[in-house]
């Protein structure tokens, strides 16, 4: 996600300011630990996204990967392990993330007038997705692959071995059973990011999209029109960002 829309999005909910946030449909508020988490793991989670983690990964077809492009800080990640060990599920989760805001002048420019560049903000972030993945997900680690989303796919096609941040080495490939499209918000790399996502999404597999919601500012809610004409998948639920199946 590039730095501009990434910390937009982080102060506008920070201050529910400019834009009122959309409205939940349905949301859970009986996981006593995903309440915790959201108190203390940093991230970006609108509630009704809860329900959706909750449906997707209750009603998994199989035992394939779980995909998430966009790591940040750890939250949803960690909401995800939380809810495959709730419901007995055995899948694996790959995130990916490069942990690099740079669009404001460089690595090097200063936030504002702190004292903090934006590479120690990229750095700061990273160890924190370590960190909190450690202390909240340490039964069931998520394989985190330090790369952008076009790179990461171009190693799942090649069925490339490589190493996570914690240092252990993985296959990836092959078939999974549901991805979460939270990467870079323009068009462009939403398409992209949708159409990798559906080269490997199994029939009955699910793809979730965040920040999608009716009258969203990002331009990946633009997407949802062609996912909708798209008659291979169906929409599970909009609450308010849009939850689909693959039916073929």
């Amino acid at each position: 996600m590039h730095a501009s829309v990434l910390l937009y999005k982080a102060l506008r909910r920070a201050a529910n300011i400019v834009i009122p946030p959309p409205p939940e449909i349905i949301y859970l508020l009986d996981d006593q630990f995903i309440m915790h988490l959201l108190l203390a793991n940093a991230g970006m989670m609108h509630k009704g996204n809860l329900y959706c983690f909750d449906y997707a990964i209750k009603n998994l077809s199989s035992e394939k990967p779980i995909l998430e492009i966009g790591a940040f800080c750890g939250l949803s990640a960690n909401i995800i392990t939380h809810l495959l060990g709730k419901y007995g599920r055995r899948n694996r989760l790959f995130t990916c993330d490069r942990w690099i805001y740079d669009e404001c002048g460089g690595l090097d420019t200063h936030i504002g007038d702190s004292a903090v560049t934006f590479r120690r903000f990229g750095e700061f972030v990273r160890e924190s997705f370590v960190r909190n993945a450690k202390t909240f997900s340490h039964r069931n680690l998520p394989w985190a692959i330090e790369q952008c989303s076009d790179d990461f796919f171009s190693m799942w096609a090649r069925n490339e071995r490589t190493v996570d941040v914690f240092n252990r080495h993985v296959q990836l490939g092959g078939e999974v059973a549901f991805c979460y499209v939270d990467g870079n918000h323009h068009f462009e790399y939403a398409k992209r990011d949708y159409e990798n996502c559906d080269k490997y999404l199994e029939r009955g597999g699910f793809m979730f999209f965040d920040d999608t919601y009716e009258n969203s500012e990002y331009e990946c809610a633009k997407l949802m029109p062609v996912v909708m004409a798209d008659n291979r998948y169906e929409l599970v639920v909009k609450n308010p960002n849009y939850l689909f199946r693959k039916i073929r």
